[in-house]
């Protein structure tokens, strides 16, 4: 059977998800052509200078949008732009994004907990990104979360899975799609982040800050699926002492 990302009832079979906050027409092209994404967010709140180009004039048709939140300062907010993105056509799914803080844009948890409860029950298709708290993540669960999307490092800065120890916990422990986000600026950090068991990464800096964009998107898109591949075959014994690959006994004998 083919290996599939289910969120909310829907299938998909890329797990590399785009952000899109740095979004450009070969940001979008090598996203959805070089990497396969299936899964492109979108800023309700954003504001283009100089120019009026639409991301929704860039996106294939068949890609599924992820309206986030981005710019809500509490729950109230970010449940209003979620049913602005209904209401304009954008679809179920909406990541929320809560934060209070300017400066290094962390999540606010536990606004993000009263928002993914209001939203779920009004039958939206809830992706909270959230600093990795187990608590918090089982509260999410409690809520009616679709996934949980903990941060591997702060937003933008490339710094790969400063959190990998508080991931795996929540990898271990929760019965949801763990999504990496956030972080991530290389594709052997993509690579580790599927080997330890999530299920999907999301990224933007790394690809849209790259040299070759759509070279840098193949990039992810191999890592991706060979990480995933890793876990699934069940990766080897870390051993604390050296072994032999090749069996010893009877070496040489008569």
């Amino acid at each position: 059977m083919e290996d599939q990302l289910v969120l909310g009832g829907h299938a998909f079979t890329s797990r590399f998800i785009l952000g899109s906050g740095k979004y450009s027409l070969d940001l979008i092209h090598a996203a959805v052509h070089n990497a396969g994404a299936q899964i492109i967010t979108l800023a309700l709140r954003r504001a283009n200078e100089g120019g009026t180009a639409n991301i929704l004039d860039y996106i294939p048709q068949g890609v599924t949008l992820l309206p986030n939140t981005s710019g809500a300062r509490n729950a109230d907010e970010a449940v209003r732009i979620a049913r602005l993105s209904r209401e304009v056509g954008c679809g179920d799914f909406v990541k929320i994004e809560i934060m209070r803080d300017s400066k290094y844009l962390l999540p606010d948890n536990q606004q993000t907990i009263r928002a993914t409860e209001i939203l779920a029950k009004e039958g939206f298709v809830v992706m909270p990104y959230m600093y990795p708290d187990l608590n918090v993540a089982r509260d999410l669960v409690d809520a009616g979360a679709a996934c949980i999307m903990p941060l591997g490092a702060p937003i933008g800065t490339n710094k790969g899975l400063a959190t990998r120890e508080f991931i795996k916990i929540l990898i271990d422990e929760i019965d949801l799609p763990v999504i990496v986000d956030a972080g991530i600026g290389r594709p052997s950090q993509a690579c580790e982040a599927m080997e330890m068991g999530a299920a999907a990464v999301m990224a933007n800096t790394a690809i849209a800050t790259a040299g070759d964009i759509p070279a840098m998107a193949e990039a992810f898109k191999k890592a991706i699926e060979a990480g995933r591949t890793a876990y699934l075959s069940g990766l080897g014994r870390v051993r604390d002492r050296a072994a032999a690959s090749s069996p010893l006994t009877g070496f040489l004998r008569d």
